[in-house]
């Protein structure tokens, strides 16, 4: 492909882009902060500022933001538009996080116990939902944002499987509930939520990482150069069935041995109730619970899910070279130790030599974001869909 140079309509663009992105990142800045952190003068900072409040995408603030020298005030997003309602849904439990138009978490985050065995049922307890923080805040408008679990497609906004449902059908969620809200209506899977999470609230995320949530099952999703990979048909970040043993487990997505068989809480419930049928199958926060007080068998099974995550987690870091993980889900109760044996897995990876003076190596750590910021992060969608702001 010829290269292409950059025409002064296309600078203009990025750089409104860039500063859009700074705005949703630091909710406010003077513009020596703008200039400071996009590497701009002075004098064409003010352009495109003074641009972006000509559309309407920024507003001036009389707000300091230092104490020191002469200031004009500050820049902030509009205040004055949608506010999103930000849910986490599985059909067991809907976790809610309001937020303002600058993406600003209100109210309190809250977590609601649900039991939706059909489709009709799961819209039903959304939509309730929905109506009670309405009349909690009747003067806004309040779009929805849907982290869901499983198979989404993000652009028809479709659930196509969701493991813990009790139905197999695709689920229509953006069209039935706006048809029925009347709001705009994102929809993505859970792991997205994740990634967005890190990569607009947390200020150490490289542009390139990947989060993994170990929880019931095991997803991924993964950022490259600033963006959601998501592929061509939505499938990216499959990384629960990745096949660890061609013999093993039947998966619930038909083939033997994926990592979710080995790995997953729900295997680890499995276990438990292979070892003790006629025992009431414990629940995974009894299984952890158990695991902290040294119960021999699951201290030996997460073990084992250690090393198979690790494993998986080493075929992805060679085919793509991601230098940061994130690790999120239940399964981060089992620890340090938990942790560094997924670490050691990694470390065979021949193209991530170490080097004690540069550190440069992959790190994996532990997800640092609170859950009410974890589910705020699907909010960001909306952001995303804006080519001035991603």
């Amino acid at each position: 492909m010829k290269p292409v140079g950059l025409n002064n309509l296309q600078v203009r663009k990025h750089n409104k882009a860039l500063f859009m992105s700074l705005m949703w990142r630091h909710k406010q800045l003077s513009k020596s902060q703008l200039a400071h952190l996009s590497g701009l003068t002075i004098p064409a900072t003010s352009k495109i500022l003074q641009a972006l409040l000509d559309e309407g995408k920024l507003q001036h603030s009389e707000a300091l933001m230092s104490a020191r020298g002469n200031s004009n005030g500050s820049f902030a997003l509009p205040s004055n538009g949608a506010w999103t309602l930000c849910l986490c849904v599985k059909p067991s439990s809907i976790e809610r996080q309001l937020a303002d138009a600058q993406l600003v978490a209100q109210g309190e985050f809250e977590q609601v116990a649900i039991k939706a065995e059909t489709p009709e049922a799961l819209l039903s307890e959304i939509e309730a939902v929905w109506r009670k923080t309405c009349k909690q805040w009747p003067k806004r408008r309040i779009n929805l944002a849907l982290a869901v679990h499983g198979q989404v497609d993000p652009v028809t906004g479709v659930s196509q499987h969701m493991p813990q449902a009790a139905w197999k059908t695709p689920l229509q969620l953006k069209f039935l509930l706006e048809e029925k809200l009347g709001v705009e209506v994102r929809v993505d899977n859970d792991c997205v939520m994740l990634a967005l999470a890190e990569k607009w609230l947390n200020r150490n995320a490289l542009s390139e990482f990947c989060v993994i949530n170990v929880d019931y099952g095991i997803g991924s999703s993964f950022v490259i150069n600033g963006e959601i990979f998501r592929g061509n048909l939505y499938g990216s970040g499959q990384i629960g069935h990745t096949i660890i043993e061609p013999n093993g487990q039947r998966c619930s997505c038909g083939r033997q041995g994926c990592l979710e068989t080995v790995a997953s809480l729900s295997t680890l419930k499995q276990a438990a109730h292979q070892r003790d049928p006629e025992a009431p199958q414990p629940s995974s926060t009894q299984l952890l619970q158990a695991w902290q007080a040294g119960e021999p068998w699951i201290v030996a099974w997460a073990q084992r899910a250690a090393e198979a995550i690790g494993m998986s987690l080493y075929n992805f870091l060679n085919t793509l070279n991601i230098n940061q993980i994130w690790l999120y889900g239940r399964s981060c109760t089992f620890g340090d130790s938990w942790l560094q044996t997924i670490v050691r897995q990694i470390d065979f990876n021949p193209f991530d030599p170490r080097d004690a003076l540069k550190s440069k190596g992959t790190n994996v750590h532990f997800g640092q974001l609170d859950r009410a910021r974890q589910v705020l992060g699907i909010g960001y969608l909306y952001v995303e869909a804006e080519p001035s702001a991603a």
